[in-house]
């Protein structure tokens, strides 16, 4: 299993973050695009391929609204070429990226048909003209232009060309997606490489949504174990349990709105006592406290909850959990909110990223 950071983009810390990291034996580096609130994310990521040598690099979470699907591609090659191969590309939906553009979440026809081209890209195809959501009224048809020869189709004109990909070393750049509902779920299944399950640490609820997963693929015509799971987690390491439920109250909050942003209804197994939290989270949500340890939705958290939804303790008991992820299926986990200055800045937060670097890393991902 591999364990990875989340950050924020900023481009005058990246450098020293992406090193740190790969000092600190984490798996992989991810950075959020969230445009609003935090510096251009694949500027980051370029800056902290070339202050790094191994450690892995992705996107936590791109989106389908505010790039079209060769803007992202364009840049997946460029990250990849530039970190050696190193890059994984994430996308969902969308969240506070939209959320200061007074837009909700990407529409599910609109967020598929972007994943199918980004694919198509990244693969080396093909993607007609007449199926990019570029509006009329925004700019006409090529075809006004009454050129004596035009592409005809649009494609990736450069990269590394192999047989099925223009990625570097002949790979692909791989494509996962954040999932909590079962309609997300079921097209991460069939089109992305990975689906990233953003329900919790909860393995009753990871079970429901790898099962909704290879359902979707069997009812495609797919190999129910041709994709690969993650998850994106709150995890924090501590000798005292309330300490370190505390250091990640905002974080957790953010990805347990997840299983209520639409209507407030709990998607996935969810017993009465989960419900009445998730419900109460929904209603005291402010999102200018979003991921924040001292906002009303973080303070919302009981203890009980936070342990069945996070990955919360000693190291032996951090340890256990993730094991348990992994024995069903789950290769890669990404620390989700990570990037909150409020969980490593204390001194609390010192011990346990301390922790999590001497104790969790070397035994989860193997040494």
């Amino acid at each position: 299993m591999e364990l990875w950071l989340h950050a924020f983009p900023a481009p005058l810390q990246i450098r020293d973050v992406a090193k740190a990291a790969e000092d600190g034996g984490w798996g992989g580096l991810a950075v959020v695009d969230t445009q609003n609130l935090s510096g251009e994310c694949f500027v980051a990521l370029a800056l902290a391929a070339t202050a790094s040598e191994r450690i892995k690099l992705g996107l936590a979470v791109g989106n389908s609204v505010t790039r079209l699907p060769a803007v992202n591609a364009a840049a997946c090659l460029s990250i990849d070429q530039v970190s050696g191969g190193r890059f994984e590309f994430g996308i969902g939906r969308g969240d506070s990226c939209l959320v200061h553009l007074g837009r909700a979440p990407g529409r599910l026809g609109h967020f598929e048909r972007h994943l199918k081209q980004l694919q198509a890209y990244l693969s080396g195809g093909d993607v007609p003209f007449d199926e990019i959501d570029i509006p009329l009224e925004y700019a006409a048809p090529a075809d006004a232009l009454e050129l004596a020869e035009g592409p005809g189709v649009s494609r990736m004109a450069w990269g590394t060309l192999s047989e099925d990909s223009l990625g570097t070393n002949g790979s692909k750049v791989p494509v996962e997606v954040a999932a909590t509902g079962p309609k997300v779920i079921g097209i991460a299944a069939v089109h992305a490489d990975r689906v990233m399950f953003a329900v919790g640490a909860d393995p009753e609820r990871l079970a429901w949504g790898i099962d909704v997963a290879k359902a979707a693929r069997r009812n495609a015509g797919l190999d129910p174990d041709g994709v690969k799971f993650g998850a994106y987690l709150n995890m924090a390491c501590h000798a005292d349990p309330d300490t370190a439920r505390d250091l990640i109250r905002g974080p957790m909050s953010v990805f347990a709105r997840f299983q209520v942003m639409q209507g407030g209804t709990p998607v996935g197994p969810t017993s009465e006592e989960t419900a009445k939290t998730l419900h109460t989270l929904h209603e005291v949500y402010d999102f200018g406290g979003h991921s924040r340890n001292e906002s009303p939705q973080a303070a919302s958290l009981p203890a009980d909850f936070m342990d069945r939804f996070g990955v919360v303790g000693t190291p032996d008991r951090c340890i256990a959990k993730l094991n348990e992820l992994e024995s069903m299926g789950i290769d890669k986990v990404l620390l989700s909110g990570q990037f909150n200055e409020n969980v490593y800045a204390s001194p609390e937060g010192a011990v346990a990223r301390r922790l999590l670097e001497t104790e969790v890393l070397p035994v989860v991902q193997g040494g």
